[in-house]
């Protein structure tokens, strides 16, 4: 059985990854050098971008439910990140603190904006915490990549990261245009789920033992498929059983366009 991460195991991880992008970035002997899995950005850049994203997030949090974000840095405007490298340093850490001391204000039930509205995740600073997570352990991941020794994501992130993934960005009510099909993903170090794809549009459900086969089953460690969910390694690395083809219609369908 799936074990639920309780909020202050989730903020505790959202600074387990932050910590492990600065040490990177930190480490890193160019910050100007091109980050392979997002090309139109240096490894500068990308700290820029999620410094800039904690503190976008600190705001969203604490203007509570209902309130429009606020506006989007301009990532060709003038940097808001230091060049200096221990003062980059402290402005990463400083962005991921506001954003925990907001989310830790709000707490995991408060309502306020998110980019999803019609997915089955809610609209609450809990909801906006486990995507932070993932938001910091795939660019963690990218930053490690550029120096060459890309990690694993955790057991415990990537986990948490196949259900938020599912549940955020895959589930919608907008009618999924294609034949209907059922997706059952299965991680290696526990945690199995259905995504049913039809009319109804996409929906995530925990995988009952007793399910009859869907029509692709895709097995892996966590880690490869929350890689596989956000681009950053192909769906071969993954086992698959059956018609990839529904899994790969998803990946590129944006029901909103």
């Amino acid at each position: 059985m799936r074990r639920v991460l309780e909020f202050p195991e989730v903020l505790r991880l959202i600074e387990d990854r932050s910590a492990a992008f600065r040490a990177v970035v930190a480490s890193a002997p160019d910050l100007d050098a091109p980050v392979p899995s997002c090309p139109e950005w240096t490894l500068r850049e990308l700290a820029q971008h999620l410094g800039d994203g904690r503190r976008r997030q600190a705001a969203i949090v604490a203007a509570g439910p209902g309130a429009q974000p606020p506006p989007k840095t301009d990532p060709k405007g003038a940097p808001t990140a230091p060049r200096d490298r221990a003062a980059l340093d402290a402005w990463l850490a400083e962005s991921t603190e506001l954003m925990l001391d907001a989310m830790r204000a709000a707490g995991p039930a408060r309502g306020c904006w998110t980019w999803w509205g019609d997915s089955q995740a809610p609209q609450t600073s809990g909801a906006v915490a486990r995507h932070q997570i993932q938001e910091l352990a795939v660019h963690t991941y990218d930053a490690q990549l550029t120096e060459g020794a890309a990690q694993p994501l955790p057991a415990d992130v990537a986990v948490e990261g196949v259900d938020e993934f599912l549940t955020t960005v895959s589930a919608t009510t907008v009618p999924w245009p294609f034949k209907p099909a059922t997706i059952d993903l299965h991680a290696t170090e526990g945690g199995s789920w259905r995504l049913t794809l039809d009319a109804d549009g996409v929906r995530c459900a925990d995988l009952a033992a007793d399910a009859e086969p869907g029509n692709l089953a895709i097995r892996g460690a966590a880690s490869d498929l929350v890689l596989y969910f956000y681009a950053r390694v192909p769906l071969d690395v993954l086992e698959t059983t059956g018609d990839t083809e529904p899994m790969e219609r998803l990946a590129d369908w944006d029901p909103y366009a």
